[in-house]
């Protein structure tokens, strides 16, 4: 009895050694436990984006251009007139130098338009000539300023002004104008509406805004702006609400020259700013930061397409805003009369701006951008940044797949 409690304790004791494998020394007969490897860290589709991005890439995500800044033959002044020297096709010299600089976005205008057809193809094929899907971008706001709407041949609903829309009190109408306006653009392969306008009509001298503004009362045009965002979303296409921090208290035209608002920081909150707020808790996109200088907020003399305090103070910080933020379009007056189109990238990089809508200069302003990363100005991490929030944009739209 007395052997056998004593066999009993030894292989008790052998199997509380073999219970706790780091006190064996493994042989040949005892071979190492398999190690378990460590879990993956689940990476999105826009991180794994990211990673696999170059500089160039990344620094092509910041920017979105018209179809013509790709054609090499045209001048900066043909490339930004508004009415003529369309290209209406991808030809192999804007595909190369889509190639070398690498846009995140293309936004097309009326210039660009001649049929339903030929603009189906060409949006098709610009998309196809890119390595990184795009923001296939217009200015469909309703009412004036309508691409597509204004276009020849296109039957599609069409909208007097949303100031008249404004004038009904009644958001449904907004919203119903969004998803209409919506619809027919992603049929026409757009992911991305410049609008809505989120401007009041707050200054009657005022000569930019007028009835693109759906009023002149805070309240009122907060709701229609965020009906409209809740009408575009409907349709599956990404919105825009501009011009940050609002353009319908000046008398001035940015496409011109120097504008300011006299304004404080407190008069707008009161005012200009509540639909923009709206805009946000509807869940915007993108919000457009105009090149009007904010005199009495800023100090920096700066428009707000460039200031910091604007964008990453008060825009970003102060009202908490996390999606994507866009400059006005560049080549506009109030830019190119003090600033080179390089200067103006960065400068709007260095303020907290995420993407460079049409730079007078394509390829300067991607150079510029490009020497600034080079040269630590613009921190890997900043570029990083912005690069990110657009690609989980893209990626919250579909597009990365």
């Amino acid at each position: 009895m007395k052997k056998t409690f004593a066999v009993i304790i030894c292989l008790s004791a052998v199997a509380a050694l073999c219970a706790c494998g780091a006190r064996i020394t493994p042989t040949e007969d005892t071979p190492a436990p398999a190690q378990t490897a460590a879990p993956t860290a689940y990476q999105s589709d826009a991180e794994k984006a990211l990673s696999s991005m170059g500089t160039d890439e990344k620094i092509g995500q910041l920017f979105i251009v018209r179809p013509d800044a790709l054609s090499p033959s045209l001048t900066s002044e043909q490339i930004n007139d508004a009415a003529n020297y369309g290209v209406t096709a991808l030809t192999q010299e804007m595909t190369d130098t889509l190639k070398a600089y690498p846009a995140g976005g293309i936004a097309v205008f009326g210039k660009n338009i001649t049929s339903p057809q030929q603009l189906k193809e060409f949006v098709s094929a610009l998309n196809a000539a890119s390595e990184t899907p795009l923001f296939m971008g217009i200015d469909e706001e309703g009412g004036t300023v309508s691409r597509i709407a204004n276009a020849k041949g296109f039957d599609v609903p069409k909208y007097e002004s949303m100031e008249k829309i404004g004038a009904t009190g009644d958001t449904k109408n907004a919203g119903d104008a969004g998803c209409a306006i919506g619809s027919y653009l992603k049929d026409y392969g757009f992911n991305l509406d410049f609008a809505p306008v989120a401007d009041m009509n707050t200054n009657p001298d005022n000569v930019v805004i007028g009835a693109r503004a759906f009023g002149s009362e805070p309240g009122l045009v907060a709701g229609m702006v965020s009906a409209e965002i809740d009408g575009l979303h409907e349709a599956g296409v990404m919105t825009c609400a501009k011009h940050f921090p609002g353009h319908g208290d000046t008398t001035g035209d940015t496409h011109d020259g120097y504008v300011s608002v006299k304004k404080t920081w407190d008069e707008l909150l009161d005012c200009e700013i509540i639909p923009f707020t709206a805009a946000m808790d509807a869940g915007t996109d993108m919000i457009m930061a105009a090149h009007i200088t904010a005199v009495n907020v800023t100090g920096d003399g700066l428009p707000a397409s460039l200031s910091k305090v604007m964008i990453t103070d008060k825009l970003r910080g102060e009202l908490g805003y996390k999606g994507v933020v866009i400059t006005d379009a560049m080549a506009m007056g109030a830019i190119t009369k003090d600033y080179s189109s390089a200067d103006a990238a960065v400068k709007a990089i260095l303020a907290g701006a995420d993407i460079v809508l049409m730079p007078e200069d394509y390829k300067a302003a991607f150079e510029g951008v490009r020497k600034a990363v080079e040269s630590g100005t613009i921190s890997s991490q900043r570029l990083d940044e912005s690069v990110l929030r657009i690609l989980e944009l893209k990626e919250r739209y579909g597009l990365l797949k």
